[in-house]
């Protein structure tokens, strides 16, 4: 089996919370988003390897969440970079042998392990699984000369996380200079002359940035634990 490495990257500050810690670090039933994240990985794979990218002045405290786990032989904690590429290749120049490479979202922390294997076992086949969902709202395309127009929302794919990877591709695609156009991992892939396969998402999989996401993510919480 490859090895297995997930770099899950929570370096930003969560302004959009309105709340003064990060929103990786707020609390979902007691315990802080993070927490989920990474028992969602350790429970899709006990042999995973884990690259916590964390803004620098809370690396103690992914310490402390991490000891608390019991998991700080499987965890390394690393300070994120000026953005996302920087924050995900400060993870990828760690990685030292052949693996299928997890980028996640730290704030994603409905995740499940069901999924994280899914793309494991794609991103095997295929080279590449990026996480996508349809969208359900109706979609228009904004234009500064023509004003918008509707598009055919069966058409649009929401991506999630993990995009997961062969980690060859991912060393090459993070050797380019970065371009403001890189949002996520697989525009970067894509431009390195890669293609990326998508496969199916999760809607609950969804990414905490307001504080409404904390009031549905705790629904959902509590609906799984009713099974």
């Amino acid at each position: 089996m490859a090895k297995k490495v997930a770099i899950i990257t929570a370096g930003g500050s969560g302004t959009r919370m309105g709340a003064t810690t990060p929103k990786q670090f707020l609390l979902l039933n007691n315990k802080p988003l993070l927490w989920y994240t990474l028992k969602a990985f350790f429970e899709a794979f006990d042999d995973i390897s884990i690259t916590l990218v964390l803004p620098s002045d809370y690396i103690s405290q992914g310490k402390m969440l991490v000891a608390d786990m019991g998991k700080e032989s499987s965890v390394t904690l690393i300070a994120g970079g000026q953005t996302r590429f920087h924050s995900v290749k400060n993870g990828i120049d760690l990685l030292d042998k052949e693996s299928i490479v997890f980028v996640h979202d730290g704030v994603r922390c409905l995740v499940t392990p069901n999924l994280i294997r899914a793309c494991y076992e794609q991103a095997k086949r295929l080279g590449s699984a990026i996480p996508a969902v349809s969208a359900t709202d109706s979609i228009r395309i904004a234009d500064v000369h023509s004003g918008h127009s509707a598009i055919d929302r069966n058409l649009v794919k929401i991506v999630q996380t993990p995009q997961t990877f062969k980690s060859e591709l991912l060393i090459r695609a993070f050797n380019m200079p970065y371009q403001e156009s890189f949002t996520d991992e697989a525009t970067v892939v894509e431009y390195s002359g890669e293609k990326t396969f998508l496969i199916d998402g999760d809607y609950d999989n969804l990414k905490i940035t307001r504080p409404v996401d904390l009031l549905v993510a705790e629904s959902i919480l509590q609906k799984r634990n009713q099974y």
